[in-house]
């Protein structure tokens, strides 16, 4: 961390988020994995698009986003929680990659300031209540150099009467199961985090977008 950041401690966010995927750990990649197959993996590959250097993966969960990662770009994963990343450290190991994983709060990095060209999170602020998309989205601001560029992955409630309706059905259950949210609207906090939209787009129908922001230039 740099010298004026405050020691927020071991964790930020609730012991709750992380006690959620602690749970499921062992049973998320079966519960994602229809999902994965049909319809994440193309998004993980765009995400990397175009990415190089020494990127951080913010919610790298059990590894999903290791066979994306770009062959020369160094790569720290981070996430919450412990059982995740044990999953994920399988994965890299089974892959041969070489790859970083830390258990830490996207609240409280700790790194210095500008130390990543690039910033990438996979359905991480599906996660993050009101109250948290700001301070996140400041901290990933203050990791990512001046020029780089943060690739946010989320989910939208669609403007599709039938989706709709299917998103609304399974509502309950993604908050019980994921601590997760379809309709967070994350953009709503780039304003105040210090961060410029440059550019928004769906990758899948109008439920799944892209949000790729840079921090502003002051």
């Amino acid at each position: 961390m740099s010298a004026d950041h405050p020691d927020f401690g071991e964790f930020v966010l609730p012991i709750g988020k992380r006690k959620i995927y602690d749970r499921i750990a062992w049973l998320y990649d079966i519960l994602d994995g229809p999902f994965e197959a049909l319809r994440y993996k193309p998004l993980r590959r765009a995400l990397f698009d175009g990415l190089n250097g020494v990127l951080l993966d913010a919610g790298a969960g059990t590894g999903r986003n290791i066979p994306f990662y770009p062959a020369r770009a160094k790569v720290i994963g981070i996430d919450l929680s412990p059982a995740m990343l044990e999953r994920a450290r399988r994965r890299r190991d089974e892959l041969g990659a070489v790859v970083e994983l830390r258990a830490m709060d996207v609240m409280a990095l700790e790194f210095t300031d500008n130390s990543f060209d690039g910033v990438v999170s996979s359905f991480l602020f599906c996660v993050l209540d009101g109250e948290h998309q700001q301070p996140a989205l400041e901290e990933l601001r203050r990791v990512c150099r001046p020029g780089g560029t943060i690739r946010i992955l989320e989910y939208a409630i669609s403007e599709n009467p039938l989706r709709r309706f299917i998103m609304k059905l399974w509502a309950p259950w993604v908050r019980f199961a994921y601590g997760a949210e379809f309709g967070r609207n994350t953009e709503q906090y780039l304003e105040a985090a210090g961060l410029d939209l440059v550019e928004k787009k769906f990758l899948y129908k109008d439920i799944i977008k892209l949000l790729i922001v840079r921090p502003k230039i002051t």
